[in-house]
């Protein structure tokens, strides 16, 4: 029997009259016209994107391309990542439905207990392993050396590849085999004949997990890599916001070049993926940026200081661009159109920003729950390098920006580690700064629930939620940061818009999670949301108040 899903494109008057009559209830949900009008699908991560970026920079005319959008849409008032904000975590969290409890991705450098190193070939060392799948994941990083290509050197850096035993084989794990669970690009490509996918993001290689478990899933990754060096101007995209456009236009460009039927370099002809999208960094940048050089907000409002409202003028520039290709080349009325964020960025209100330096690993050293020395991971590599393949094996590991992530050397110390953190919450040298009502020490059945056992390995043993405002740096080269739970970092900018939905221009106020975007993209293309692993095991449902059911195939021509 076909199953009924939440979002699709098969309306009858009866529907339309039963919507008619709960108008009461809620707001009248968008319908659209027929059971294929959607033939792609076109997703785009402003990282840093908060709600109340959305709501004002609409309300003021600041942003007239995703107004626009929002006039054919429904608007998401209320849109939270999974309780992690790190890009890893954000974006698995869009493609796949899942928290990192089923895709297993917590950070881009995190940790897992039956890894081997690199080096380790055989997996006859120690288990236990800092994995780092960032801009070192590129070959150009082997050895230290200079990241000069903006492909990252067209290869993978085999000294970042750590080992695992499959069926008693020790096998190399790259980033798609690291996350658990399917993408939508898999199920695309599985499910719609002739389908073709396209994605370009941050990271040249460490994002090669967008793939998915079969490492097919996208047939056009654009390998670009945003800590590269600029050819033309021998410094770093990241430098300034105004060099991270430089860096965005190369994924704008890669997009104009897909829609106008190429690929992403616009040197092959292509069709025009069914699933397509890319990351933009440029905001998240000028947000990161000191408050002493413009950077960030002026106030716990969200006005923009003058980096942040000029990214946001530049990528709503960058949006019109795209979409008016859409429409020159008479796609627009197909294509479901959904702009978001892999996280925000913490914290929007500079009074409340506290950097103390790492507090949380040097009270774990301190107490010897890790290397007091600082030796353990990849902080002991042999060249100094990291990913060079030489750190330390089954050591632990600690992951801090906004927030704490723990795998702890020895876990049956666990209750031990806890105690000694609800010692130190102060602000005060060792305190962790983690004393207010919105912080907390999430450990034992409630970080189970939210994030699997760490028996299993890939689940951190402990969680340290800091006060919102607190980063666990020194560095004077940022003021907002993101990876926790923070509200500023989780509250993230939602849009859906299509063309073809009647009663668009709305906005919903529940709260829903960023997971609910992947269910969504495959039931507007007529698919079993049930297709993504993670929706069948976390339950996902598909983005509500777009109110169109419909019934699909498995398949579709």
């Amino acid at each position: 029997m076909k199953k009924e899903t939440q979002i699709g494109y098969r309306v009858s008057a009866i529907c339309g009259a039963v919507a008619l009559a709960f108008a009461g209830l809620h707001a009248m949900p968008a319908q659209a016209h027929g059971k294929n009008d959607v033939k792609h699908v076109l997703l785009i991560s402003f990282d840093g994107l908060h709600e109340q970026d959305v709501a004002r920079c609409i309300g003021s005319n600041a942003c007239p391309n995703l107004a626009l959008l929002a006039k054919s849409g429904v608007t998401y008032t209320n849109a939270h990542t999974p309780h992690l904000s790190d890009s890893f975590p954000g974006l698995a969290a869009l493609l796949t439905g899942g928290s990192p409890k089923s895709a297993g991705l917590f950070y881009d450098v995190s940790y897992d207990r039956t890894l081997y190193a690199p080096l380790d070939s055989t997996c006859t060392g120690a288990q236990g392993w800092n994995v780092v799948f960032d801009e070192t994941t590129g070959i150009d990083a082997k050895g230290g050396g200079p990241l000069i290509n903006l492909d990252g050197g067209g290869a993978f850096n085999p000294d970042a590849i750590p080992y695992a035993k499959v069926g008693g084989v020790c096998t190399p794990v790259y980033p798609h085999n690291y996350i658990k669970t399917n993408t939508v690009f898999e199920v695309v490509k599985e499910h719609i004949r002739g389908s073709r996918t396209a994605w370009a993001d941050k990271h040249a290689w460490g994002y090669d997990w967008v793939n998915g478990p079969s490492g097919k899933g996208v047939d056009d990754l654009a390998r670009t890599e945003i800590n590269s060096i600029d050819p033309k101007t021998g410094t770093y995209y990241l430098d300034t916001y105004t060099h991270t456009e430089v860096f965005d236009n190369i994924h704008v460009q890669a997009l104009i070049n897909e829609i106008d039927g190429l690929d992403s370099t616009g040197k092959t002809s292509a069709a025009v993926p069914t699933v397509f999208g890319t990351n933009f960094q440029t905001l998240s940048v000028a947000q990161k940026s000191p408050v002493a050089d413009n950077g960030g907000y002026l106030d716990a409002d969200f006005t923009p200081g003058p980096q942040v409202a000029a990214a946001i003028t530049y990528l709503d520039g960058a949006l019109g661009r795209v979409v008016s290709e859409l429409k020159q080349r008479n796609l627009y009325s197909s294509t479901l159109i959904i702009v978001t964020a892999k996280h925000g960025q913490s914290p929007t209100d500079h009074t409340k920003l506290v950097k103390n330096g790492d507090t949380l690993t040097k009270l774990l050293e301190a107490s010897n729950y890790l290397d007091s020395s600082g030796n353990f991971g990849q902080n002991n590599t042999t060249t100094g390098n990291l990913n060079d393949g030489s750190g330390l094996s089954g050591t632990g590991f600690v992951q801090t920006d906004d927030v704490g992530l723990i795998w702890l050397r020895d876990q049956s110390q666990k209750d031990a580690v806890v105690k000694t953190l609800k010692a130190n919450l102060g602000c005060t040298a060792p305190g962790i700064c983690a004393d207010g009502p919105q912080a907390y020490i999430l450990h034992g059945e409630r970080l189970e629930h939210w994030f699997g056992d760490p028996a299993n390995g890939r689940t951190p043993d402990i969680i340290v939620q800091p006060n919102p405002g607190v980063i666990y740096t020194s560095s004077k080269s940022k003021d907002e940061e993101h990876g926790g739970n923070a509200p500023d970092d989780s509250h993230l900018g939602l849009v859906v818009s299509f063309p073809g939905l009647h009663h668009g221009g709305r906005t919903d106020d529940r709260y829903v999670y960023t997971t609910q975007v992947a269910p969504t993209i495959l039931s507007a293309l007529d698919l079993d949301p049930d297709l993504l692993h993670s929706v069948q095991v976390e339950g996902t449902r598909t983005l509500p108040g777009l109110g169109i059911e419909h019934e699909h195939s498995q398949d579709r021509d």
